[in-house]
């Protein structure tokens, strides 16, 4: 088996969740590399950016918040009020250092659709730096490649304490149609829909809720997840990022669970043993499992790195997970919502 999706346990209590009927309020914009139609999601998605003149591609990204761009590419941003800021990418090492400057933007999708947002902090990035025991890292003075627009949510503990709810752009978008807003979006293999209507949210979505940050008002943790190895029982229970900016898939657990299926690699660092079963569930609302070393299965990383730095099970999914499940953010109520790939009922455009 290379990878499969994993019926929810107890449906009943899974498909509790909100109603989105009386909102109407929404748009999607295509990614600018979607895949072509039943095609499978193997690059992080891009959107164009634009800070008043053309726009320009921004990865997509759901493992952090807040937009990230050289200071360069955003027009007279030396005459505007700012502040020292920074932001840690834990997956690379990187650390982008520069200054939080208010300004409003435009992003747009690949068929022009187009949605702009009220004026929020952007980090203007002057230097990257890198952590001691950075993966992927350069330093760099005035860097002219940063573009990174995070989307995700509960990011503060992971050396992100200045990304806050008010620097996502999608939970800030001036989106058109009569009403209010509800805040969150829809993420596909092929786009995002930016705020959450009746029509979008439609089909067999199974939701967790999520917990309320302890020290951010308005923000929620990270998704509830218990991971398996080789269906061992009892799994280890954590928390999930399902990350569009990584291929890869970052794993955290303890000792016992993994002591029977590692080998040492070429460079003599732990790794999981090629036909190692790993499966995945978040709540009661979604699960699926993959076999290490078959990275063939649409749902497979491109490679898992063990990562023993935290204290609590985790699981870094990466993109991938997109192949199997259209995901759902509710960033009013704290809900996280999967809708199976394989149910008939998944919708990628309006």
């Amino acid at each position: 088996m290379g990878a499969a999706l994993l019926g929810p346990a107890t449906p009943a209590r899974a498909v509790d969740g909100p109603s989105y009927e009386d909102d109407r309020r929404g748009i999607f914009l295509p990614f600018l590399n979607a895949p072509q139609p039943g095609g499978a999601i193997t690059r992080s998605p891009r959107l164009g950016l634009s800070f008043g003149g053309a726009a320009r591609p921004v990865l997509v990204d759901t493992g952090s918040t807040g937009i990230v761009v050289s200071a360069s590419r955003i027009p007279g941003n030396e005459a505007l009020p700012s502040e020292p800021g920074r932001l840690t990418y834990s997956s690379s090492g990187r650390i982008m250092v520069g200054r939080w400057v208010r300004v409003p933007l435009t992003l747009v999708g690949r068929d022009g659709a187009s949605v702009v947002t009220q004026p929020i902090r952007v980090l203007a990035v002057d230097r990257i730096d890198c952590t001691v025991r950075a993966r992927d890292c350069t330093p760099q003075e005035a860097p002219a490649h940063v573009a990174m627009m995070g989307i995700g949510f509960g990011r503060e503990d992971d050396s992100q304490t200045e990304s806050t709810p008010d620097t996502n752009p999608l939970l800030n978008a001036d989106l058109p149609g009569p009403g209010r807003m509800h805040r969150g979006y829809v993420l596909t293999r092929r786009g995002v829909h930016v705020g959450l209507t009746g029509a979008n949210t439609r089909g067999r979505y199974r939701f967790v809720k999520l917990d309320p940050h302890p020290h951010v008002p308005g923000e929620w943790l990270g998704v509830p997840a218990c991971i398996a190895v080789d269906d061992r029982e009892p799994a280890a229970c954590g928390r999930a990022l399902l990350d569009t900016g990584v291929t890869g898939m970052f794993l955290t657990l303890p000792p016992a669970q993994v002591a029977d299926s590692l080998r040492a690699d070429a460079a003599d660092r732990a790794v999981l043993r090629p036909g190692t079963r790993l499966s995945f569930r978040f709540g009661d609302a979604a699960g699926y499992a993959i076999t290490v070393g078959d990275r063939a299965a649409p749902l497979a990383p491109e490679r898992i790195i063990l990562n023993t730095t935290r204290p609590q099970p985790f699981v870094n999914t990466g993109l991938h997970v997109l192949n199997g499940f259209d995901v759902l953010y509710d960033a009013d109520r704290g809900y996280y919502g999967f809708r199976a790939r394989d149910s008939g009922a998944a919708s990628e455009e309006p």
